[in-house]
């Protein structure tokens, strides 16, 4: 077998690092005046409202390097990201990218999560427009900042669902997190062999949704053409169960959801027997499906009902019904948010 190249990062420095990871970067979008190789980037947003979300990758907390190929990482990574800003109804439009390296990773490694990064970039439209590198002594960290933008009247927040709404969620749910389940299941199998051949023959769709996410622009793009404007929308990225709950929270209202209603697809639900575990509480509390959540207007039943790929899983209540889940045989239980929380003591 051919040993990779790899070249050490000291021998391009941070400037030659970045420069080297950005060269040829083609700018998309009218709002991106000026990108990489200034102090600041320059943006402008005059006829808009502009959205900016951020988050914090820490490598053994978020992802774990062991199984999570580094193109994939970059590629989640973005993702995520630009899943946020269309979870406010928003057009994703530009990123910054900023990574604390340890001495492990060489410039091969960087080309290789940089080549995930863009192609979830030009997947999806988005312009990168800086960021910054500094070293590590711990592994590796990444943050990354997605600027985007919508008309005022068309963003939507946690805080407007209403009474009588319908509940609805895109995609199917559980799936990332039985294809982490996986993955952690044959890192215990292959710990300290040299030879690492898993086999994940019938569980392809696991694996991707976990290394693999999309960021559901397409939901977004349907209900503008159908003229719906969801009333409350979140993505899913800690699990169905927590993101109801703060959106029921900031609305003041309560919710029913239907068990037999969850969508599920075939290979989450044949992981969860093997893995002896709750499909329900898999799709309720796995996260990182990064699917829509959103509540919409009784009136738009008709019209969403119709929609490929969007499921109503159940309706918006008075506060004082509390937050509750009905299982398939009829009987009432309270939603916990039991999905993934980073600060929570292990």
């Amino acid at each position: 077998m051919q040993e990779k190249q790899r070249t050490e990062i000291a021998t391009l420095g941070e400037f030659g690092l970045i420069r080297h990871l950005t060269e040829g970067i083609e700018l998309k979008n009218k709002s991106t005046l000026y990108g990489v190789g200034d102090d600041a980037a320059v943006l402008s947003y005059p006829d808009t409202e502009v959205l900016v979300t951020t988050d914090l990758l820490m490598e053994g907390v978020h992802f774990d390097l062991t199984y999570v190929p580094l193109k994939h990482l970059g590629y989640k990574a973005a993702m995520v990201n630009i899943s946020d800003i269309y979870a406010m109804n928003g057009t994703p439009r530009q990123i910054t990218v900023s990574l604390a390296l340890s001495k492990r990773f060489s410039i091969e490694d960087m080309d290789e999560f940089y080549a995930g990064l863009k192609l979830a970039c030009a997947e999806h439209h988005v312009d990168i427009v800086g960021g910054d590198t500094t070293s590590s002594l711990t592994g590796l960290a990444i943050s990354i900042t997605c600027i985007g933008d919508a008309p005022k009247d068309k963003i939507v927040y946690r805080n407007g669902a209403k009474e009588t709404d319908l509940i609805c969620v895109s995609g199917d749910l559980g799936a990332a997190y039985m294809g982490l389940q996986l993955l952690e299941r044959e890192k215990k199998v292959f710990m300290g062999q040299k030879e690492v051949n898993p086999d994940f023959s019938g569980k392809e769709y696991l694996l991707e949704r976990q290394l693999k996410p999309e960021a559901r622009g397409d939901i977004i793009k349907k209900l503008a053409g159908q003229g719906i404007k969801p009333t409350a929308m979140m993505d899913i990225s800690d699990g169905l169960s927590s993101e109801l709950i703060h959106i029921c929270t900031q609305s003041h209202v309560g919710c029913r959801i239907y068990e037999e209603r969850i969508p599920l697809d075939y290979q989450t639900a044949v992981m969860a027997e093997e893995l002896n575990m709750n499909v329900t509480t898999c799709a309720l509390n796995g996260g990182e499906d990064y699917e829509l959540l959103f509540t919409v207007p009784l009136a738009d039943n008709e019209k969403i009902s119709q929609m490929e790929g969007i499921r109503i899983v159940g309706y918006i209540t008075k506060p004082e019904l509390g937050m509750a889940l009905i299982t398939r045989d009829g009987q009432e239980f309270e939603l916990k948010a039991q999905g993934w929380n980073p600060l929570r003591e292990s």
